[in-house]
């Protein structure tokens, strides 16, 4: 049986640097458009849509620092950011929202502080300030104490069925920290 193959679809738009007609192929990392005249000329672009930093609102007024071109709001694969309209040229970027520090110390390096951060799936977790270097985390919210059983110096909250509980934050102990317990520690 023999492999049959189609010839590469046209459309109707010529190569920007050598004039031939550009045809759409496949390749391992999806459809592209390429010069016809392949593989003497080697000119290629990208089919798939650039959903990465797409201008959702130009901020009339705001300046970008680097280059004093205006600021635009982006949707971006993490959400929403701003950024110069004059990219990739200039690269400047500002986040929106802020980690809202915690103020309790990470037990882990107790140098760093815990942020609440967001994971690009829109779930709150808690690290250290201080990552790559410090990768503590904690998936519920962060509260100051010691636990009366091993006394690791920090605590969590997590809602259960009979309401808002406190364990320990220790992956080795996670035991119930019950109020009667915080107070005869203080």
């Amino acid at each position: 049986m023999s492999k049959v193959s189609t010839p590469p679809a046209g459309t109707g738009e010529l190569c920007p640097e050598c004039g031939a007609p550009l045809v759409i192929r496949s390749g391992p990392h999806g459809p592209f458009m390429g010069c016809s005249r392949y593989p003497a000329c080697q000119f290629i672009r990208s089919l798939k849509l650039q959903a990465d930093g797409h201008v959702v609102k130009v901020l009339e007024g705001q300046l970008c620092p680097q280059c004093q071109s205006t600021l635009v709001l982006r949707q971006g694969r993490y959400g929403m950011f701003i950024g110069c309209r004059n990219y990739p040229v200039c690269t400047h970027t500002e986040v929106i929202d802020r980690p809202d520090d915690t103020q309790i110390n990470c037990p882990q390096c107790q140098t760093g502080r815990l942020l609440q951060r967001k994971s690009r799936y829109g779930k709150v977790f808690y690290s250290c300030e201080r990552y790559p270097d410090c990768q503590f985390t904690l998936n519920h919210k962060p509260v100051a104490g010691e636990c009366p059983h091993c006394h690791y110096p920090l605590l969590f909250e997590k809602k259960t069925a009979r309401g808002i509980r406190r364990f320990c934050a220790s992956k080795s102990c996670g035991k119930p920290v019950t109020a009667e317990e915080i107070d005869t520690n203080e």
